[in-house]
């Protein structure tokens, strides 16, 4: 039974009956269609309406294999998955847009959300975590586009990292002396770099006593820490109903006597809070933001600080008084993520905001830079 109109025949009657795919229920069907099928057909037949409305569909055994972090489905003929070594190119086939369509509709219902022609995108999290983001063909080419972002499944540390060649051993020395000096840093870099698989191990190095109350859009960090508690944004509802931003969320932490404040990526309005946090008293503050290198940091912030209204020379103020050092992870071509260089924040004769490099790892050697005294000065 290849036909799939007949399939899509059997998958109406059976959720207009709201019956589960079942042998009994598929060969009813079947004889409904006046189709002649036998047993290993209809079992045939099962396993496929089930793994269209159960999970993800097709893409549960890619959700399950050790490591993956993002899955990709770029209309019916290309799915790819990444481990952690760039992507990979999966076997996996829909059979045909609309079934990519189905599975994006199904997922984006789990979430509470709504994806149609009226709506045709979708970011959110699903009840395991996983990110999911949709855009329905014809607005996406070759047809709609699946994105599917896996929490991390265990917390690495510094030593785990350092294990895996994201980090030197002058590096993760460094890290560590960093975590205990209590300065307020940033963990920077690109999109799939390890921002955040870098932030949860630092936040893992955190003292035992400290209390970190982390805010993100979605819970993506999950340090090996036992005082964590989490804060976590909420997009409206159908009716644009109940929604809480990042920002909303920081100013709840403010209250919930943090010794660690922890944004888990700065990318909005929320950035003025934060750095009003860092300048009143809250050490150790620190979180993730966009950026391909430390030098374009403060071009971030002050884009960011502006557009929620700060003027530029405040945002450059607060950047100044409020961060000490930026840390910035890279993608080598290979894949492998490391910890590329350390950067102290310095404040310039015009009073506008500079990185200075520090220290920068290159092919295992430790490069210092103009910055490298401050960066002393600010370990102690």
């Amino acid at each position: 039974m290849s036909d799939q109109p007949i399939v899509d025949r059997i998958r109406r009657r059976l959720s207009a009956d709201s019956s589960d795919p079942t042998p009994s229920s598929v060969a009813e069907a079947l004889r409904a269609e006046h189709q002649v099928a036998g047993s290993s057909t209809v079992l045939r037949l099962v396993d496929q309406l089930r793994s269209e409305t159960r999970g993800a569909g097709l893409l549960d055994p890619l959700l399950a294999m050790p490591d993956v972090t993002d899955v990709l489905v770029n209309g019916p003929d290309d799915v790819y998955v990444d481990r952690g070594l760039g992507l990979e190119a999966m076997a996996v086939r829909f059979e045909d847009d609309d079934a990519v369509r189905r599975l994006a509709q199904r997922l984006a219902a789990q979430a509470g959300r709504r994806l149609d022609d009226a709506s045709p995108w979708v970011d959110a999290r699903l009840h395991d975590g996983t990110r999911l983001h949709a855009v329905l063909a014809p607005l996406a080419r070759p047809g709609t586009v699946i994105s599917l972002r896996i929490p991390a499944r265990r917390s690495y540390s510094l030593a785990a990292l350092r294990e895996a060649g994201s980090l030197t051993g002058d590096g993760l020395h460094l890290l560590q002396r960093l975590v205990s000096s209590r300065a307020a840093f940033l963990v920077t870099g690109g999109t799939g770099t390890g921002k955040t698989t870098l932030l949860s191990a630092l936040l893992s190095e955190v003292a035992p006593a400290e209390r970190i109350v982390v805010v993100e859009d979605a819970t993506e960090l999950r340090p090996d820490h036992p005082h964590v508690v989490g804060l976590e944004a909420r997009p409206a509802n159908a009716e644009g109903a109940g929604r809480v931003t990042v920002r909303d969320l920081v100013r709840q932490a403010l209250r919930m006597r943090p010794d660690r404040l922890v944004v888990g990526e700065v990318r909005g309005a929320e950035v003025v809070d934060l750095l009003a946090a860092l300048n009143t008293g809250h050490e150790g503050g620190c979180g993730t933001v966009h950026a391909n290198s430390t030098a374009d940091v403060p071009a971030r912030f002050e884009a960011l600080g502006v557009a929620a209204g700060l003027p530029r020379e405040a945002v450059h103020s607060q950047l100044a008084a409020g961060i000490d050092v930026v840390v910035h992870v890279a993608r080598s071509r290979g894949g492998l993520r490391t910890v590329d260089q350390v950067a102290v924040i310095e404040r310039t004769a015009g009073g506008v905001v500079s990185c200075a490099p520090a220290v920068t790892f290159r092919d295992g050697r430790t490069v210092e830079g103009r910055g490298s005294e401050r960066l002393l000065e600010v370990l102690g």
